[in-house]
């Protein structure tokens, strides 16, 4: 298989995409994700000055983004939108600073029927920032509604 464009598979798009780069897709199993974190990025203005760190949230929605590309690259998906249903387990390790790459890698651990869950793992070389559960919905996206 070819690797895709992160932006075939999800929806995201700047400022909210978290990821750069596909390195493994195994559909419906697995992704293996990359996010630079480019000194320049906005929030490292005020998250905090002088001593800028990646939010923790955004780590966690970076792995949130690496199941996405597990489970949209299933054909079965196609047209439809996974959004977020939880998160458990959290856990930080160390901070991700400007100028580092995350690694990201979701394992899809079980679904029941348009709920999904899955593992997830962000490290900085050889050691782990990050670490959480996250569940996720696939829905349709014309029945969104306001």
């Amino acid at each position: 298989m070819d690797i895709p464009d992160p932006t075939d598979l999800l929806p995201h798009r700047e400022p909210f995409l978290f990821i750069d780069e596909i390195v493994a897709l195994d559909p419906g199993v697995s992704a293996h994700a990359r996010w630079t974190l480019r000194p320049d990025l906005d929030f490292f203005r005020g998250h905090f000055p002088g001593n800028p760190i990646t939010p923790g949230v955004l780590i966690v929605e970076a792995l949130a983004q690496a199941g996405g590309l597990a489970a949209m690259s299933l054909e079965e998906n196609e047209g439809k939108l996974a959004v977020f249903a939880g998160i458990e387990k959290v856990r930080f390790r160390r901070p991700v600073l400007p100028g580092d790459t995350l690694d990201l890698i979701t394992t899809l651990t079980r679904r029941r029927g348009p709920i999904g869950f899955g593992d997830g793992e962000a490290r900085v070389g050889d050691e782990v920032a990050c670490t959480a559960s996250v569940s996720f919905a696939i829905i349709d996206p014309n029945r969104v509604s306001r």
